[in-house]
């Protein structure tokens, strides 16, 4: 419980939404513009296609591996204190991002940007839910979500124009001011608040074998190691064993995927979000690499799919809600599909509206239809107190899934380190690329018509899912008890 029920047309109110919106914003807006500097990056630092994957996939491994951590460590030690001290760390490690002399410097950055992640992710959505009134609460977590769609959709938009005009390195340093507001706002006028019921160790051993097996397996398909492929196999064994032993003290209990409905939608959101990771980086790369697109042309191209999700979010949960989540499951990861392999139009002479606007739409479309009944079956798939850890559970699963697919990729596809280099191999090894995600995109249809069955409780689309515009991952729930 907060210190105080705070009322939406109050002024702390206000105070708590804005800074809420804008420390998520810091890494909401991180997560969509980085793809479309990654041709300036490599560029400036001389970096090869491994080194870009790396300063994507530095960033996403942390963040998966530590955001169910940091949702515990706010619940512990106070949400307000966990969300300033990650405000702090992803700008502090922004301001290196922005600063590093080589890939080096940059990859380990972007890895400790991850972290600040993590700790102000799960924070941001919990504060509201923990300060705000009963009656106000789900009109504050609309407005939330629907700042961060706006913020989602002009992303790409404000990164572009930063790389082309000041810089990539401004895609971080922007960060630096918005930190600078944030923080000041949050110690001042946002109620503390934790969760009292609390208690007993953190699972670092689990998150620590989870990201180390990631880790290393991530390694093992960018830098062809086997050795490293092997190493985090077993660590991945040791990370389950070490659950086990834990029981509902883990980070990740086993029992919750006791629920044969929240183990089949975590399937499915392993293969949309290894699809939807796998082609926004290589789409990008596309855009600028083959088709001539200046970064700021790219990110305004990616824009119908954001745009799309905004506007039509909410109509997908209502419809979610009346007709159950096995059709939208279904239809939603088909029409990605086939707005992937529309991509296969887009070469070096493509026509915007012609070749990349259908593709996007069509893509744009199925997004539209899955995200909302996706995360709102996860949360109807367990009881109301575990809703916030399957969700985050859910929320970790994507961010795997695409920092998997980024890894890859470019490996089964056949991009040497220099591809990105040449407009005709990274084409070639583009439409090799594409029919995968479609592929993944079918299996995850498939899976959701074969184990989706509408329950007796049709889900409920929750307020922060209603114009959730994420690529990277569905909306977080922090859970009943925040509350």
């Amino acid at each position: 419980m907060g210190d105080r029920d705070v009322r939406m047309a109050s002024r702390t109110g206000r105070w708590i939404l804005f800074t809420t919106v804008l420390g998520s914003g810091m890494a909401l807006l991180d997560s969509t513009v980085v793809n479309v500097a990654l041709p300036h990056i490599g560029e400036d630092l001389d970096a090869d296609l491994g080194a870009l994957q790396w300063t994507v996939n530095a960033y996403m491994l942390t963040l998966a591996g530590l955001i169910l951590l940091g949702g515990a460590l706010g619940d512990r030690y106070g949400r307000r204190r966990v969300f300033v001290i990650g405000v702090v760390w992803f700008a502090l490690s922004s301001l290196l991002c922005g600063l590093a002399p080589n890939t080096g410097v940059l990859i380990a950055a972007r890895a400790l940007q991850g972290v600040g992640g993590a700790l102000l992710t799960p924070g941001s959505l919990a504060l509201i839910q923990a300060g705000f009134h009963e009656d106000d609460r789900a009109r504050a977590v609309g407005l939330w979500s629907g700042f961060g769609g706006v913020g989602a959709a002009i992303g790409p938009f404000v990164g572009g124009w930063l790389v082309d005009g000041p810089g990539w390195r401004w895609v971080f340093l922007l960060n630096v001011p918005l930190a600078a507001v944030c923080v000041p706002v949050a110690l001042r006028h946002v109620p503390e608040s934790r969760d009292e019921t609390a208690h007993g160790r953190f699972d670092v051993l689990g998150a620590f074998l989870g990201a180390a097996a990631l880790g290393l397996v991530t390694y093992a398909l960018i830098g062809a190691a086997w050795w490293a492929g092997v190493a985090g196999l077993v660590l991945g064994a040791g990370f389950v064993v070490v659950e086990r032993r834990r029981g509902e003290r883990a980070m990740t209990p086993p029992s919750i995927f006791a629920s044969r409905l929240f183990t089949a939608v975590n399937l499915v959101t392993l293969c949309v979000y290894a699809a939807f990771g796998g082609f926004f980086f290589l789409a990008a790369l596309q855009l600028q690499v083959v088709s001539g697109y200046s970064a700021l042309g790219a990110g305004t191209a990616l824009l119908p799919t954001t745009v799309l999700m905004l506007l039509l979010s909410a109509k997908s949960g209502e419809l979610g809600e009346r007709i159950g989540p096995r059709i939208p499951l279904t239809v939603g990861p088909l029409l990605c599909a086939a707005g992937m392999l529309l991509m296969l139009r887009v070469g070096e002479d493509a026509s915007y509206v012609r070749d990349v606007l259908p593709a996007l739409l069509v893509l744009g479309l199925g997004m539209t239809a899955l995200v909302a009944p996706l995360t709102a079956t996860v949360l109807a798939s367990v009881d109301v107190a575990r809703a916030g850890l399957a969700s985050g559970i859910n929320n970790a699963a994507a961010r795997a899934a695409g920092l998997l697919a980024v890894a890859a990729l470019p490996l089964l596809a056949g991009m040497g380190p220099e591809a990105y280099r040449s407009a005709e191999e990274f084409d070639e090894t583009f439409r090799r690329a594409m029919p995968m995600c479609a592929g993944l995109l079918v299996a995850g249809a498939v899976l959701a018509w074969t184990t989706m069955r509408t329950p007796a409780e049709r889900p409920r689309c929750h307020p922060e899912c209603r114009v959730h515009c994420g690529v990277t991952s569905p909306p977080l729930d922090p859970g009943a008890k925040s509350a």
